[in-house]
C-alpha cells in the first residue's frame, strides 16, 4: 500500500511538473496564446486530478478493507 500511494504521490507531482512546463513554454510561433499548448496544459492538469481522485479512493478502500489504520490524535482525549 505504501508503494502504491507513493506512486500516485509521484504521477501527481510529475503530472503537475508537466502543466507548468506548458504553460512556461507557451506558443513560441503565434501570437494566439489559447493554441495548442493549453491544451496540453488542460489535459496534465486533468491528469493530475484524476490521479487525485484516484488516490483519495484508493486510500479509503485500504482503510475500509482494513489495509491501514488510522493513527490521528484522538478526538475528545
Amino acid at each position: 500500500m505504501k508503494i502504491l500511494v507513493a506512486l500516485a504521490f509521484a504521477a501527481i507531482l510529475i503530472s503537475l511538473a508537466s502543466a507548468l512546463v506548458y504553460m512556461m513554454k507557451g506558443s513560441p510561433n503565434t501570437t494566439d496564446q489559447s493554441a495548442a499548448p493549453k491544451g496540453n496544459m488542460v489535459r496534465a492538469l486533468a491528469f493530475r486530478v484524476g490521479f487525485s481522485i484516484v488516490l483519495f479512493l484508493c486510500i479509503l478502500l485500504a482503510w475500509k478493507m482494513g489495509w491501514v489504520q488510522p493513527t490521528g490524535i484522538p478526538s475528545g482525549a
